[in-house]
């Protein structure tokens, strides 16, 4: 049986810890190792796409990061509560036209027993940036 540290239900520090694991996780750019975050089944909205299960989820990361090339992250805690937590994000990314854009969006997330997220939902939106705009 898979666990994953810190289990619900969350409080500040623990909400916080799970946030921070997986900013590491997805700046890490490892569709496996991020996967590892997420049920089997995991059910995810990112954007207009609708993402099912781990091997999806993979498939859909490796993707990203082959076109949001010097991907940086970052993560902060918007609320808690049980078993979910929101999180507000922004990230830096640039095309393969060396066009920058900066990246803003929430996420809502849920997470069974074990610690694991079972549902992530993300509302994202692109703004096109001067490389000396960069904030990450």
């Amino acid at each position: 049986m898979e666990i994953k540290h810190p289990l619900p239900p969350f409080n500040k520090e623990t909400a916080q810890q799970k946030i921070q694991m997986a900013e590491d996780a997805w700046n890490s750019k490892d569709p496996v190792k991020v996967s590892k975050a997420y049920t089997v089944d995991t059910e995810w909205r990112n954007r207009d796409q609708f993402i099912n299960g781990r091997d999806a989820v993979q498939t859909f990361l490796a993707n990203k990061w082959q076109t949001e090339l010097d991907y940086k992250l970052k993560k902060e805690l918007w609320a808690f509560s049980d078993n979910r937590i929101a999180v507000r994000f922004e990230y830096e990314y640039r095309n393969e036209n060396n066009q920058w854009f900066r990246a803003y969006g929430n996420e809502n997330w849920e997470f069974d027993a074990n610690g694991l997220m079972q549902k992530r939902y993300a509302s994202i939106n692109d703004v096109a940036i001067n490389e000396s705009d960069r904030k990450l």
